[in-house]
């Protein structure tokens, strides 16, 4: 890492939140951060741009029934990443509340209704933090950012291309688009005790879904 990726974080976390009109308006300022980090591959940028390109492109419904489908319908591709380290079981409960004193700890107190373990949380959160536990934390979860970016290959998702960012963040292996991929599970056995979420995002390219 040449450089303290702050703005490159952000952006990554706001293209990872609801393309409502809000993201939407924002995309020329996520772009113009995606073209100025100097830490992403020529490939990796181009991907980025090509995501927030295709958000832009895309009639609004369209875009956000999309990203429905892929975050917010499955535990394979969950943006909650304690989703798929505890699923369901009691651990969750403990690392979320783990999670969030260390946001505490770092005068970050989370708002909204997103959890700790929301990606672009964690993602605003390191953002605000020095290039070492950036690449400490990304590395820790990498194989969970492996997974859901392998998943999003496998269903030819442009936004498999955040989750390549963010392993070359972490100086991790990569996406591997040959990696075989589970059968789809049973979306109403596997969350059917799931709470409803709202679908309000953090306004991107800032730290918003914190109070300090």
């Amino acid at each position: 890492m040449r450089s303290q990726p702050t703005m490159l974080l952000r952006a990554l976390s706001a293209l990872l939140a609801y393309p409502d009109a809000e993201l939407r308006a924002a995309l020329p300022d996520i772009e113009a951060a995606i073209r100025a980090a100097q830490d992403l591959k020529t490939a990796s940028r181009d991907g980025l741009l090509a995501l927030a390109r295709e958000i832009a492109r895309r009639d609004a419904l369209d875009a956000e029934a999309r990203f429905v489908d892929l975050f917010d319908r499955g535990r394979s591709t969950s943006l909650n990443l304690f989703e798929h380290v505890h699923g369901d079981g009691r651990d969750r409960g403990p690392a979320m509340l783990d999670l969030r004193q260390r946001y505490l700890d770092a005068g970050l107190e989370p708002s909204g209704n997103e959890l700790p373990d929301h990606l672009p949380m964690l993602l605003e959160y390191l953002s605000c933090r020095d290039v070492a536990e950036v690449r400490e934390t990304l590395g820790d979860c990498a194989h969970i950012l492996r997974s859901i970016g392998n998943r999003l290959l496998h269903k030819r998702s442009r936004y498999a291309a955040v989750f390549g960012a963010l392993l070359e963040l972490a100086r991790a292996e990569g996406l591997d688009p040959h990696a075989p991929v589970l059968p789809p599970e049973d979306l109403d056995a596997s969350w059917e005790e799931r709470p409803a979420f709202a679908n309000d995002r953090a306004p991107p390219c800032r730290p918003t879904d914190f109070r300090r």
